[in-house]
C-alpha cells in the first residue's frame, strides 16, 4: 500500500497562491507580510493541516529556552490574577521563565508574537482561538496548552479545566435540600463550553429532582456586573419569582445581589443566590456568597507542567493523536447567601 505524500510548505504555497519564503514568514511570525496573505496562509495550512518538520531544529526550536507564554483574553479581574499566580509558581519551580501576553480578537498580533518568540511553549487562558490559529501553532511545532478552554478544543490539543458539570449540578442539589423549587440561573455567552457545562450540571440535578429549569429561566450575559445585574432584574420578576439564582461566576452573581436590591428583596430571605469561582470579592459582599471554588491557581500550575511535558517530547506526534487532558475538581462552599425558601413547597 503507498503511503500518502506529507504536505510540504511548497503545496500551502501554492494553495495560497504565495511563495514558499512568505509562508515560512507567516509560520516564523515575521511581521513584513499582509493582513490579508496572513489570513489566507493560516486558513490552508488549516485546510492542508500541515505541520512543520520534525528535525533537529524542530527539536530545538525552544527546548533551551528559558521562557514560556502565558497568553490570556484580559487582564483585569481575579480570574487572570490567580491564573498567572499559578502559572508562575510552577514556572519557578521549573526554572523557567514567563510572558505575559494578552489576545484582544478579532486581532492575531498575539499569534504572530507569539510565532516569532523562540519559547518552549504557551499556556492560552481562557483564548477563544480558531482552527486557524490552532493549525498554525501546529504547524510552527509551538507546544499549547489551553487552559479551561472556551470552545470543545481538538483531540490533538492540550487543554486543562475544571469539572463545570460536577460544579454545576452541585449548586442545585444544595439548593434543592433546602427546599428550593423555583429555579432562574444567569449563565455567560452560549458559545463558552465552560458555562454550558455549568447550566447542564445544574439542570441535570434539577430534573432528576423532578422539578423543571425551562429555557426562559435561563439567561445569557457577557460576563460582566452590570449587564447581569439587567438580566437578572428580569429573571426575579418573573411570575412565580424564583426563589433562588445559579449565577455562573461570582462577578455575575454580584449583578443579582444589585438587582434584588433595586427591587427590595433580601437575601436570602427572599432569594438565594449561587456563584462559580470562589474569587475574594465572594466573602466581601453582605452577606458572603456561596459559590462553587474553582482551583484556578492550581489550573494554572497544573497547564504550565502538562506544557513542559510536552515540549519535552520529541516533536513527532501526529494530527491523529490524543492530546492530554486534565480536569480539576470543584467543591461547593457554603456562605450566607442561601436559606431555605419562606415557604417550601413539594
Amino acid at each position: 500500500m503507498q503511503k500518502s505524500r506529507r504536505t510540504t510548505l511548497a503545496d500551502v504555497a501554492e494553495a495560497a497562491g504565495t511563495t514558499v519564503p512568505t509562508v515560512s514568514k507567516v509560520l516564523s511570525g515575521r511581521s513584513d507580510v499582509s493582513a490579508e496573505t496572513r489570513t489566507r496562509v493560516m486558513s490552508i495550512v488549516a485546510e492542508l493541516g500541515y505541520r512543520g518538520r520534525s528535525g533537529r531544529d524542530a527539536a530545538t526550536r525552544g527546548a533551551q529556552s528559558p521562557f514560556v507564554d502565558l497568553v490570556l483574553s484580559g487582564v483585569e479581574g481575579t480570574w487572570a490574577n490567580r491564573a498567572l499566580s499559578g502559572v508562575e509558581h510552577a514556572a519557578e519551580e521549573a526554572g523557567v521563565d514567563v510572558v505575559v501576553s494578552v489576545a484582544r480578537p478579532p486581532d492575531d498580533a498575539w499569534l504572530t508574537r507569539l510565532l516569532a518568540r523562540r519559547l518552549r511553549g504557551a499556556v492560552l487562558a481562557l483564548v477563544d482561538t480558531t482552527g486557524e490559529q490552532l493549525a498554525t501553532l501546529a504547524a510552527a511545532r509551538v507546544p499549547i496548552v489551553l487552559l479551561d478552554p472556551v470552545s470543545q478544543p481538538p483531540s490533538t490539543v492540550a487543554s486543562v479545566g475544571a469539572a463545570n458539570w460536577a460544579g454545576g449540578r452541585a449548586a442545585a442539589e444544595h439548593l434543592l435540600s433546602l427546599g428550593h423549587r423555583h429555579f432562574a440561573v444567569l449563565a455567560g455567552r452560549r458559545t463558552h463550553l465552560y458555562s454550558q457545562a455549568r447550566i447542564d450540571g445544574f439542570r441535570s440535578a434539577v430534573t432528576q429532582a423532578g422539578h423543571e429549569l425551562p429555557d426562559e429561566r435561563i439567561a445569557h450575559t457577557d460576563w460582566q456586573r452590570a449587564s447581569s445585574a439587567e438580566q437578572a432584574t428580569q429573571l426575579l420578576r418573573g411570575t412565580p419569582g424564583p426563589t433562588a439564582v445559579f449565577a455562573c461566576s461570582d462577578t455575575m452573581a454580584l449583578g443579582v445581589y444589585d438587582a434584588a436590591a433595586a427591587l427590595g428583596l433580601r437575601i436570602p430571605e427572599d432569594v438565594s443566590v449561587v456563584g462559580f469561582d470562589d474569587s475574594p470579592e465572594a466573602q466581601w459582599v453582605t452577606p458572603a456568597l456561596t459559590t462553587v471554588h474553582q482551583p484556578i491557581a492550581e489550573m494554572g500550575s497544573a497547564a504550565l507542567r502538562m506544557l513542559l511535558r510536552i515540549s519535552a517530547e520529541p516533536p513527532h506526534v501526529e494530527p491523529s493523536q490524543v492530546a492530554p487532558r486534565e480536569e480539576l475538581a470543584t467543591r461547593l462552599v457554603v456562605r450566607g447567601s442561601t436559606a431555605a425558601p419562606r415557604t417550601a413547597t413539594a
